[in-house]
């Protein structure tokens, strides 16, 4: 990616592909990612992007506002954290077999795994947690919208994506953000469908919205559910 500035607008310009219009994305890190027609000009697409200045201004405040109820972990008994749209209260256990379970309601965390690795070893025990469940719901969720998609998956990856919830590679591989394992059943199937559609287009234009909206006509609304609590899912 290439980074570029246009009066006061800075954004990141990925290569041009073969496309009828300009696709200006504001990613998950508030970064403004700019995808042109193929054999447009850094200078014909800072024209876009100029053009399109007061619409990118409005997504960025609301990505501000969206972001700025992002949570602050204190890792304590009573503190809730999210699994598949349900709140769970956390318990500090001892004796546990396992670093963390989802028993009885409550995420029992073992106390040892603080006590030895402190805040980030809880972290990453709630990391692996929503790992090794997501590897098998994603896999399902995928089998069961693949065949409406129309489209083969060659395997399902879980793991941390930074600010994507989810990719899909050109080999068939469709990659999985853990987080996405805090968000409803209904958004997890509106993630899968989005990254299947992306099998037939690479990009966000009218085709590729209509795929979506053939699979899951009520996409909008799983959609701006993930826009404004995406947030929240996170440690």
């Amino acid at each position: 990616m290439t980074p570029r500035r246009v009066r006061g607008i800075e954004y990141q310009l990925l290569p041009g592909e073969q496309r009828k219009t300009t696709d200006i994305v504001i990613e998950r890190d508030g970064k403004v990612v700019v995808r042109p027609p193929a054999g447009f000009t850094p200078e014909q697409v800072d024209a876009v992007v100029d053009n399109k200045r007061m619409w990118i201004y409005r997504n960025l405040a609301e990505w501000k506002d969206l972001n700025a109820t992002a949570v602050t972990r204190e890792w304590v008994n009573g503190e809730t954290f999210l699994y598949l749209g349900g709140a769970y209260r956390l318990a500090l256990v001892s004796g546990q077999d396992r670093p963390l379970k989802l028993k009885d309601g409550r995420f029992c965390l073992s106390r040892e795994v603080i006590e030895r690795g402190g805040t980030e070893a809880a972290r990453e025990a709630f990391k692996q947690f929503y790992v090794d469940k997501g590897q098998q719901r994603f896999a399902d969720r995928v089998a069961h919208l693949a065949p409406k998609v129309g489209v083969e998956v060659s395997s399902i990856r879980v793991k941390d994506m930074g600010y994507r919830w989810a990719s899909c590679g050109r080999s068939g591989v469709v990659n999985f953000h853990w987080k996405c394992m805090m968000a409803p059943p209904k958004v997890i199937d509106y993630i899968a469908a989005h990254e299947l559609c992306h099998f037939h287009h690479r990009n966000h234009t009218d085709a590729f919205w209509n795929e979506v909206d053939k699979v899951m006509p009520d996409w909008r609304d799983r959609k701006a559910w993930l826009r404004k609590q995406g947030a929240s899912l996170d440690l």
